[in-house]
């Protein structure tokens, strides 16, 4: 079982749908595509709560600058603010900038970064119970 667990501000994007996809740091193993994912929010606290059950259907490493305002994943370079801001709304914030100030509060100093691009389908919310 390959589980991620997110912020509990997260919940409601990812249960609306609007967000479907994580980036995270490389790890021994991450989601492959085809495998079920389950997604928590507050994972291995007493607030654990299960959100629901996706498939993966991508992941791929990711390259992101956050001073330059450039992403590189299998998509390709993103540079326009258009595509960065669409990028920022599947990732569950509200435009670039919101991703970028959220990045510099969880990691201060780290303005590059390499890691992976998870994405999933549709939740299975009849799983959130299971």
């Amino acid at each position: 079982m390959v589980a991620y667990s997110f912020k509990k501000r997260f919940a409601e994007p990812i249960l609306a749908g609007t967000k479907a996809q994580t980036i995270r740091a490389n790890r021994k193993r991450h989601a492959r595509p085809g495998e079920l994912t389950h997604l928590f929010t507050g994972m291995r606290t007493k607030y654990c709560r299960r959100l629901g059950v996706s498939v993966c259907i991508e992941a791929t490493p990711i390259r992101m600058d956050l001073r330059q305002g450039v992403v590189f994943c299998n998509d390709g370079w993103i540079r326009s603010q258009e595509d960065l801001d669409a990028f920022a709304v599947r990732d569950g914030f509200g435009c670039w900038d919101e991703l970028v100030a959220f990045w510099a509060a969880e990691h201060p100093g780290i303005d590059e970064f390499d890691g992976m691009l998870i994405r999933w389908q549709p939740l299975d919310i009849a799983g959130a119970a299971a």
